[in-house]
C-alpha cells in the first residue's frame, strides 16, 4: 500500500559494511587466473544508512534521510567500516541443505577513520513536520552532534512518533538529554537484549520465556543503571529472533509484557551451522515502522495497540530476513528484499504465530517461579488440555504455549524446561571446549520411574548424536571400590577411542562404608580427571558425569534443605559433611529435578497432569501406533483417558504408566476400550485399583444419573417462575408434560455441568454415601453462570431458535439468546440462581464437587 503522505525522516551514526568472500574455480578451463580461487569484495550501506533502506521497504513512506549515491566509488576514508567475511550456508538449521545462501562467518572488527571521529552525514531533504522520525544510535558520534540530528527533534514543538533504536544503553548522552527534555512521551526505545547484558544487567538467556521476563521486570523495577529506561513510556527489548518484552509507562498504565514464539527460545531460532547477520534490530525496527505508519490511518487506536502490532511485525520480518541472508548472489541479488514483509501463503512463519502475554510484577522468590504462561494463556481448564494432547498430539494443542523439545523428549513445564536447557548449556559448552582435563559432573533426582536416564540420554542426542556413548553403572549393585576402579578404566576406554562417554553413576547415593560412602570416592575424578588404582594414577580423558539419585528424590532432599526441625538440620549437616557432601557438590556444575507423572510440591503442582498426557501420547505413538488414526487422533475410551491422567498416584511413575499400556490387549485393538485394561489384580500393582475404576466408571455413573439431576433443575426452574405471569405455561410443566424439546434441553443441561466446573478448576466425582456440599463463592458463581448462559444460547442455536421480543415455543423465540454481557441483569440473576443449587442436586445424586487438585501424600483426588 502507497503511504506516501507520510513522511519518515532516518538518520544516526555512519557505518559502511565491507564484505569479503571467496570463490572456488568451476573448472579448469579458461585464462590462468580463473583457474584459482578468487577473493571478492563489496561495499554496503550499514547502520542508519541500511536501516532508511530497510524502513522504505518496509513503509512504502516517504523516507528522507542521509545518502551514498555511489558508495563504491572512491569512498572516502573518514566512514567507519565493518568488516566481515562472507560463506555459504544451508537456509534450514539441516547442513546437508543444499539450497544455500550467504550469511556472515566471521566479524572482523573495524576499520576506523582517518580522523577519531567517524564521519556523519546530513539528511537529505530534511522535513521539520516529519510523522515518524527513526535513529540509529551506535555510540559512534551521532548522539553528541546535534548538528545531524533531524529538524523534527530539535524543536520542542513537533512532536512526531519518534522510534530510537538504542545500542548502547546509557543515559548521559547528548542526544538521550534532549529526548528526555522534549520527545519523551512520543519515543519508543528500541535497545536489544544481549546489549542490556553486555551492560551488566542480569536477564538469564534461553532458559524459559518466564525466566527472561520476570528476569527483566526485577531489573528494570531495581537496577539503578536502567532507571532512565524505566521513566521511558514505551521500551521495546529484542530477545534474539523469537521474542520481544515491551515494557510501558505512560502514565495510563504501566507494566510489562512478553511476546513470543512458543515453539522456539531465545537464540534456538537460528543455528551456529547457518551462519550470522547484521541488521537484525534495524529489520526489527522497520516491522516496528510498518506499524506506525498504518496506525496514521487509524487513530481511534492507541499507541500500544499499533506497537503490539510492530512487534509481531518485526519477529516476522527479522527472521525472513535472517532467512534470505545477502541471497546465493551477492552481486546480483537485491539486498535487503522487500518480500520479508509481504506475508505469502508459503511462509514458514506468520504474524499468528507470535503470542502475547501480560508478565506480572512479582517480588517474591515463590511467586516468580510459580509463574506458568501456559495456565496464563489457555482459556481451557488444565485437564481439557490434558485430554486434547492424548486425543490430538501436542502440536495442535500446545501451538500457542512455550514447549521445549531435546530429541523425544517434549516438555511444557517451566521447571523441566528451564533446568534441561540448563544442562543442554553446560554439556554444549564442554563439548566444544578443547583441552579440558577433568569430566563434567551433572546430577540428576526423581523419583524411581520419572525418566532420569531417558531425559539426558535424549539432551546429548541432540547435541552431539555420534560422539557421545552412554555408560551405565548402578552403585548399589556395587560391593567393593575395585569394581568402581573398573567402571573408571571402562570410561577411560571409550575416551581414548575418541568418543565422550556420558557416564550414569545410578543411585550414588546409596549406602556403601555408611551413609553417601560412595561420594569420597569421586572427588578425584572430579576435580582432577584421574583415578587412583594401586600406585597408579590414570587419567580419564574427556566424560560427562551423571549423577542420579536414588534414595533422595530432589536436590534440596538430597542437601536437607527441606529439613524443618533446627536440630534434625544440625545432625544432618554434620553427618552430611563428614560423608564429604558439600565438597562432592562444589564439584558440580548442574544439576535437574526430573519430574514425572506424579504431582510434587503438593498444591503448587499443577502441571503434573500435562505431563501425563504428553507422556501418554508417546506411549501410544512410540508402542501402540496404530491406535492414532490419519488425522492425528487417538483412539481412547474416554474412560480410560479420564483414569489414566487423573488417577492420584502411580505407584512407580512413569514405568506404571507404560505398564498398564504393554498390558493392556491393543495388538488386534481399533481403539482403547476398558474391556482392553488388564484385571484389578494385575492393575494393582501400579495404581490404587479401586480409584482407578472409580475413574474408569465415572461417565456411567453420571450418565445414570442424568435424567434425576435435569428433574432437579426443572424443579428449581418451576420455583424461579412461578410468579412470572409472562411464560408460557408449557416452560414450567410438570416434567412428565414437557415437550421432548424442552426435556432435551434439561437432559443438555444436565450433561454439561462436570464440563462447566472444570473451568473452576473443579471436578465431579462419585461417592458412596450423601456427601456435603459447600455454595460456590461470587466469582465462581459469575464464571460458571456466563458459561452456562453461553453454553446454553449455543444448544438453542443448534436446536433452531433465534432470538425474538417474546419467549414462543412454538415459533422457537427467546429474547434472552443475546451474549452474556447483553442480557439484562434480572436475567443474569436468574441464570445464577440456577447455577446456585448445582452443588446441592449434586450431593443428593451421590456426587461430590471437589478441586480438581491432587494430594501426592494422602492419595485422595
Amino acid at each position: 500500500m502507497d503511504h506516501k503522505d507520510v513522511t519518515i525522516v532516518v538518520s544516526g551514526d555512519i557505518c559502511i559494511n565491507s564484505l569479503q568472500w571467496i570463490t572456488h574455480p568451476q573448472n579448469n578451463d579458461g585464462l590462468n587466473w580463473e583457474t584459482y580461487m578468487n577473493m571478492h569484495h563489496v561495499l554496503k550501506p550499514g547502520e542508519a544508512l541500511l536501516l532508511a533502506k530497510i524502513v522504505a521497504l518496509a513503509t512504502d513512506a516517504s523516507v528522507r534521510s542521509p545518502e551514498i549515491r555511489y558508495i563504491e566509488s572512491d569512498l572516502p576514508k573518514e566512514f567507519l567500516r565493518s568488516n566481515a567475511r562472507l560463506d555459504l550456508f544451508p537456509v534450514s538449521p539441516n547442513e546437508k541443505d543444499k539450497n544455500k545462501v550467504y550469511r556472515i562467518k566471521e566479524f572482523m572488527g573495524f576499520t576506523g577513520p582517518s580522523s577519531s571521529k567517524p564521519k556523519l552525514l546530513p539528511i537529505q531533504d530534511d522535513d521539520e513536520n516529519a510523522d515518524i522520525v527513526i535513529l540509529d544510535d551506535d555510540n559512534n558520534g551521532f548522539n553528541s552532534n546535534e548538528a545531524f540530528w533531524p529538524l523534527a527533534i530539535k524543536s520542542s514543538k513537533k512532536s512526531p512518533i519518534l522510534l530510537y533504536k538504542l545500542n548502547n544503553p546509557i543515559s548521559s548522552s547528548k542526544l538521550w538529554k534532549h529526548i528526555e527534555n522534549f520527545h519523551l512521551e512520543n519515543t519508543i526505545v528500541v535497545v536489544n537484549g544481549d546489549d542490556l547484558r553486555s551492560k551488566g544487567v542480569n536477564i538469564s538467556k534461553g532458559l524459559s520465556w518466564e525466566r527472561t521476563s520476570q528476569d527483566f521486570v526485577w531489573q528494570i523495577n531495581n537496577n539503578p543503571n536502567l532507571a532512565f529506561l524505566a521513566k521511558c513510556h514505551h521500551v521495546i527489548v529484542p530477545f534474539g529472533l523469537e521474542g520481544a518484552i515491551y515494557y510501558r509507562n505512560d502514565g495510563v498504565k504501566s507494566g510489562s509484557r512478553l511476546y513470543f514464539l512458543p515453539y522456539e527460545f531465545e537464540g534456538g531460532f537460528k543455528k551456529d551451522t547457518q551462519g550470522k547477520m547484521y541488521g537484525l534490530t534495524s529489520c526489527f525496527v522497520a516491522g516496528l515502522a510498518r506499524s506506525m505508519v498504518a496506525s496514521k490511518n487509524h487513530k481511534n487506536k492507541k499507541l500500544s495497540h499499533w506497537i503490539g502490532k510492530g512487534i509481531r511485525e518485526g519477529i516476522v520480518a527479522t527472521q525472513k530476513y535472517f532467512i534470505g541472508g545477502f541471497g546465493k548472489d551477492i552481486e546480483g541479488s537485491l539486498f535487503p528484499k522487500a518480500s520479508i514483509f509481504v506475508e505469502g501463503e508459503n511462509n514458514f512463519i506468520y504474524k499468528e504465530y507470535v503470542q502475547d502475554v501480560k508478565i506480572p510484577n512479582l517480588s517474591d522468590i515463590n511467586g516468580y517461579s510459580r509463574w506458568y504462561i501456559l495456565e496464563e494463556k489457555s482459556t481451557a481448564n488444565l485437564a481439557e488440555i490434558a485430554y486434547d494432547i492424548v486425543k490430538n498430539g501436542e502440536r495442535k494443542v500446545l501451538r500457542f504455549i512455550p514447549s521445549a523439545q531435546f530429541g523425544k523428549l517434549k516438555t511444557v513445564d517451566r521447571t523441566e524446561i528451564e533446568s534441561y536447557r540448563s544442562i543442554k548449556n553446560l554439556m554444549w559448552e564442554y563439548i566444544s571446549t578443547r583441552n579440558t582435563v577433568r569430566p563434567l559432573s551433572i546430577s540428576v533426582f526423581g523419583t524411581p520411574g520419572s525418566g532420569k536416564s531417558f531425559g539426558i540420554m535424549e539432551i546429548a542426542a541432540s547435541i552431539a548424536p555420534n560422539l557421545i556413548r552412554p555408560l551405565n553403572f548402578n552403585l548399589s549393585q556395587f560391593h567393593t571400590v575395585s569394581e568402581l576402579g573398573n567402571a573408571f578404566h571402562k570410561v577411560r576406554d571409550l575416551s581414548l577411542e575418541g568418543k565422550i562417554p556420558l557416564v550414569f553413576f545410578d543411585e550414588f547415593d546409596s549406602n556403601f562404608e555408611g551413609n553417601l560412602g560412595w561420594l569420597k570416592y569421586f572427588l578425584a575424578p572430579m576435580q582432577d580427571g584421574a583415578f587412583r588404582e594401586g600406585d597408579a594414577i590414570h587419567p580419564i580423558g574427556k566424560a560427562i558425569f551423571v549423577f542420579a539419585g536414588g534414595t533422595s528424590s530432589t536436590f534440596k532432599e538430597f542437601c536437607g534443605e527441606d529439613i524443618m526441625d533446627e536440630e534434625e538440620q544440625k545432625q544432618f549437616k554434620k553427618s552430611f559433611k563428614s560423608s564429604k557432601g558439600p565438597d562432592f557438590i562444589s564439584r558440580l556444575r548442574g544439576y535437574v529435578n526430573i519430574l514425572g507423572p506424579n504431582q510434587v510440591n503438593g498444591k503448587q503442582d499443577q502441571l503434573f497432569i500435562i505431563r501425563r498426557a504428553m507422556l501418554l501420547r508417546s506411549l501410544l505413538e512410540r508402542k501402540e501406533p496404530h491406535l492414532i488414526n490419519e488425522k492425528g487422533e487417538a483412539q481412547i475410551d474416554n474412560g480410560v483417558l479420564r483414569a489414566l491422567l487423573k488417577i492420584p498416584r502411580y505407584k512407580h511413575e512413569s514405568r506404571s504408566m507404560e505398564a498398564i499400556l504393554e498390558m493392556s490387549m491393543l495388538t488386534q485393538a481399533k481403539k482403547w476400550e476398558q474391556s482392553h485394561l488388564p484385571s484389578r489384580e494385575q492393575l494393582k500393582l501400579h495404581v490404587d485399583e479401586d480409584q482407578f475404576l472409580r475413574h474408569l466408571m465415572h461417565d456411567a455413573f453420571f450418565s445414570e444419573k442424568i435424567e434425576s439431576l435435569a428433574k432437579a433443575i426443572h424443579e428449581k426452574y418451576i420455583r424461579l417462575n412461578k410468579e412470572n405471569k409472562n411464560i408460557d405455561r408449557e416452560f414450567i410443566a410438570p416434567w412428565d408434560e414437557l415437550s421432548e424439546d424442552l426435556k432435551s434441553s434439561n437432559l443438555d443441561y444436565a450433561k454439561h455441568i462436570p464440563g462447566a466446573l472444570l473451568k473452576i478448576n473443579y471436578d465431579v466425582v462419585s461417592v458412596k454415601e450423601t456427601p456435603e456440599f459447600s455454595p460456590f463463592t461470587e466469582s465462581e458463581l459469575d464464571i460458571l453462570a456466563s458459561y452456562e448462559h453461553t453454553r446454553w444460547c449455543l444448544h438453542r442455536k443448534e436446536n433452531g431458535w433465534i432470538r425474538g421480543d417474546i419467549k414462543d415455543i412454538k415459533k422457537k423465540t427467546d429474547p434472552s439468546l443475546v451474549p452474556w454481557d447483553a442480557l439484562p441483569d434480572v436475567k443474569k440473576h436468574k441464570v445464577s440462581q440456577m447455577v446456585k443449587i448445582w452443588p446441592e442436586i449434586l450431593s443428593n445424586a451421590n456426587f461430590k464437587i471437589e478441586p480438581l487438585k491432587f494430594s501426592s501424600d494422602n492419595g485422595e483426588g
